[in-house]
């Protein structure tokens, strides 16, 4: 075993396995800009190695993979038009393209929570296990802002509007719903991942993709649809609209226990923020490729970091958690194209590019 460093992230190899650790257990592993540059650096040591046959992605401590980004340092950056969310979406996202792209077996153990920038690392990989503990959120349409780090992507790939009803819902899918939504590939007992963990380490170093599965699936229950699946025609039938207006009165005439409860949700999260989801999810449809969104997300992601409703959405939630936020504008049919287009604008120099 060499260590390479032990600090917010581990980056070791063990075995024929590439092990990256988020290391900030009492943040739930929230990723810092520094972690994604440790991450990127781990990632070009292991695709050199011919020693290294697997990627494994770990969260330190019980609570979770990762519970996201560094909120509170994007958050005092905004307050004094700084440049931190420039710097860290870019590299963010470009991290969040590599890894899809990333040439060995990569496996994430989502396990406990995994939100926003966690969900960027590990549902892009190419081997996704989820257990019984998994709660996986995009609950970022809450902050004033929406489900980024390519998430437009895996949401509008999901079957039918369930991609729409959790990327405006900001709720949690537990793992077997995550394989429904197609986050996930797996669900493995979590009593069963320090097993599993020795098995990924004990590989070849000439292991390959199809080998990974196979051995991940000799610990796999079979699940592959929870709780939300179960609502797969209701949820089709009033998230089926572009128009925001349209899902809520779709909701309203619906008059179900599950739609008092959705539109209930709705009713918390921020007009703006849910009305961008919508138009991203929408163009995500049409999208090639995981690049094309993250394009489209950085350009709006900019914006949002420009705004009063992600400085408000935060403060609400995170700095003084009174869960009061004062949207701007409070209501749906208040948010205007010439609102929404600074959103969409291309932003010439600035635009993301891949290596």
């Amino acid at each position: 075993m060499t260590a390479m460093e032990e600090g917010d992230l581990i980056a070791r190899v063990e075995g024929a396995a590439g092990i990256i650790r988020l290391n900030r257990p009492k943040a739930i592993n929230a990723v810092t800009l520094e972690m994604f540059r440790d991450i990127d650096k781990a990632l070009d040591r292991f695709e050199a190695d011919p020693a290294v046959g697997v990627i494994l992605l770990e969260g330190a401590g019980e609570r979770g993979l990762c519970a996201g980004g560094d909120i509170r340092a994007l958050w005092e950056s905004s307050k004094v038009n700084g440049d931190l969310g420039k710097i860290l979406w870019r590299e963010e996202y470009i991290l969040n393209a590599r890894i899809k792209k990333f040439p060995k077996p990569y496996v994430a153990f989502m396990d406990g929570i995994v939100m926003g920038g966690g969900v960027g690392l590990s549902a892009h990989a190419s081997h996704r296990v989820v257990t019984d503990r998994t709660k996986l959120a995009m609950p970022e349409v809450g902050l004033g802002f929406f489900p980024d780090v390519g998430g437009t992507y895996l949401l509008s790939h999901s079957p039918g509007e369930i991609g729409t009803y959790f990327g405006l819902t900001g709720q949690t899918m537990n793992g077997p719903d995550a394989i429904h939504a197609k986050f996930a590939d797996a669900v493995v007992p979590a009593a069963r991942l320090p097993e599993l963990r020795d098995a990924l380490i004990k590989l070849r170093a000439s292991t390959d993709a199809a080998e990974v599965s196979k051995l991940i699936e000799g610990f796999a229950t079979g699940e592959t649809a929870g709780p939300v699946a179960a609502r797969q025609a209701t949820i089709d039938a009033v998230f089926a609209f572009d128009r925001m207006e349209d899902i809520l009165a779709a909701l309203a005439r619906d008059g179900s226990e599950f739609a008092q409860a959705t539109l209930k949700t709705l009713g918390e999260k921020s007009p703006r923020g849910m009305v961008v989801t919508l138009k991203l999810l929408r163009l995500a449809r049409q999208a090639r490729t995981l690049e094309d969104c993250l394009v489209r997300e950085y350009r709006a992601a900019n914006e949002v970091f420009r705004s009063d409703d992600f400085r408000e959405g935060v403060r609400a939630a995170v700095i003084d958690k009174d869960r009061n936020p004062k949207w701007s504008p409070p209501r749906i049919e208040d948010v205007t194209p010439a609102m929404l287009a600074p959103y969409f604008a291309e932003i010439g120099a600035d635009e993301l590019k891949f290596n």
